[in-house]
Parts: C-alpha cells; sequence; structure tokens
C-alpha cells in the first residue's frame, strides 16, 4: 500500500497551499486528463480507519506531483490522526473508464383460480429502480469529466486572477467524500480499484461553478442478485459528489 509518514503528509499539504494560486504551477502539476487510482488495500485502509458517514480526501505536492490523500474522520467529522495515509499520485490512465448504470425493471404477475379452474382474478405489478447509494446519473458524470478536461485550466486561471484581486482563496484544499464512494454493497462482487477523476459542477447554491471528486469503482467479479416482487437496486459504479474546501467548509 502507498502511504506517506505523519511528517511527509504534512509537508505535502502545506505545499499544495503554497502553489495552488500560481497558474503556471498548478498548470505543470494537473493534467487535466490525468486521474487518480486507488487499489484495494488503500480502499479497505479507509474503511476500516473512517468512523464519519463521510471521509476527506486532502490534496497535496509530493515528488513534485500532485497527490490525493484519503483521511479518515470520528463520528463528529474530525480527521483522525495517523502514522500513515493512503495516497495516489495524479497519473494518466492506464485504460479505458468504463461507467455502468444498470436499470432493472421487475413486473410482477399474479393470477387466482377458483377450486373449479376459473379465473377470478389476476394483475400485474411494475417495480422502478431505486438507488438506495446516491448513485450518480452517467450523463451528468461524463459532463462533469469532459467540462473538467476541456475548461479545467480555465477554471484555475480565473480563480487565480480574482485571488490576486480579492486575496480571497477559492481554490480547493481538501474534498468531503461520502463514505458510500468507496463501499461496495453489491453482493457478489469484490472490489478491485477505485478510480478517481476530477469534474466540473455548477452549483446553484454557491451560484458559481465548483470543482469535484468522482469516483468509478471497478470490481473483479460481475454477479448480479435482485429481489423479487419489490422495487430493484439502481446498480451503478459512480457515485456521489464530493464537496471541495473552501469554499464548502462546515468545519
Amino acid at each position: 500500500m502507498t502511504t506517506l509518514n505523519r511528517d511527509e503528509f504534512s509537508r505535502a499539504v502545506s505545499e499544495w497551499i503554497a502553489v495552488s494560486e500560481r497558474y503556471q504551477e498548478v498548470e505543470r502539476l494537473i493534467p487535466t486528463s490525468n486521474i487518480f487510482e486507488f487499489d484495494a488495500d488503500q480502499v479497505q485502509w479507509l474503511k476500516d480507519k473512517n468512523k464519519c458517514n463521510e471521509f476527506c480526501a486532502e490534496v497535496g505536492v509530493y515528488d513534485g506531483k500532485l497527490i490525493l490523500i484519503f483521511c479518515p474522520l470520528d463520528e463528529r467529522g474530525y480527521k483522525i490522526d495517523q502514522d500513515e495515509y493512503a495516497f495516489s499520485r495524479l497519473a494518466q490512465c492506464s485504460g479505458d473508464i468504463r461507467l455502468v448504470e444498470t436499470k432493472q425493471y421487475t413486473v410482477v404477475k399474479h393470477a387466482v383460480l377458483s377450486n373449479d379452474l376459473q379465473r377470478i382474478d389476476d394483475n400485474s405489478n411494475t417495480y422502478f429502480p431505486v438507488a438506495n447509494v446516491p448513485v450518480l446519473e452517467q450523463d451528468k458524470v461524463v459532463a462533469a469529466i469532459e467540462s473538467w478536461r476541456n475548461e479545467g485550466m480555465d477554471w484555475f486561471y480565473n480563480e487565480s486572477k480574482k485571488y490576486e484581486q480579492t486575496k480571497q482563496r477559492n481554490i480547493f484544499e481538501r474534498f468531503y467524500v461520502p463514505s458510500a464512494d468507496i463501499s461496495s454493497s453489491e453482493s457478489g462482487k469484490t472490489l478491485d480499484k477505485v478510480i478517481c477523476s476530477f469534474g466540473l459542477k455548477y452549483s446553484a447554491i454557491f451560484q458559481q461553478t465548483l470543482v469535484t471528486l468522482i469516483f468509478i469503482s471497478y470490481y473483479k467479479e460481475d454477479k448480479l442478485e435482485n429481489g423479487v416482487g419489490a422495487s430493484v437496486e439502481m446498480i451503478s459504479n459512480t457515485y456521489d459528489w464530493s464537496r471541495p474546501c473552501p469554499p464548502i467548509c462546515k468545519l
């Protein structure tokens, strides 16, 4: 498992804060077509340590590369100090990124015959997909990732110019991510790895475009089990939006 010790973690986080408003540095550090990749051991480490319904992903610079660092949170949402932290370097993806969205419908038909074999009742019910985890619609995911690839550097340039004028920092230092993004609830599936991409998403509340993280899970098996006679699960390998801090800093 690729990790940082506590001192390396602190230096990496401080380095990103120091360089993130210098556009030329950011342009060198962040090819917008690159992604982060976490293996199953790193994801399991975070799941074992995290005690909250979300976790923190700190951004850092280590050995001249942009990195994303998993940070577990306690029950109140505060970071839990660790002797080592799992992290991933921003790098070119080793293969195609496949997004999966499966919606299955169940039709249940009932028929009742009398004791002399005459039909006395029949009906059918259709059960529509529901999402029991915060899945994302695939089209929105693709649009957010493409927007980042095409306009991510424009976003940084605009934010760096605003910072020069106002000294108000709006470039992300960390993200708060729903824990469901790294939790596989699908029976018959073993997590292989998680790919994480930046995306751009407009926030109606903040009235601005924000950077987000999008998590895409890959599994070793592909066995889907669905119940009959109830609303079935909408299956996706792509999960909920993260909150960038700043500007969304609740703690």
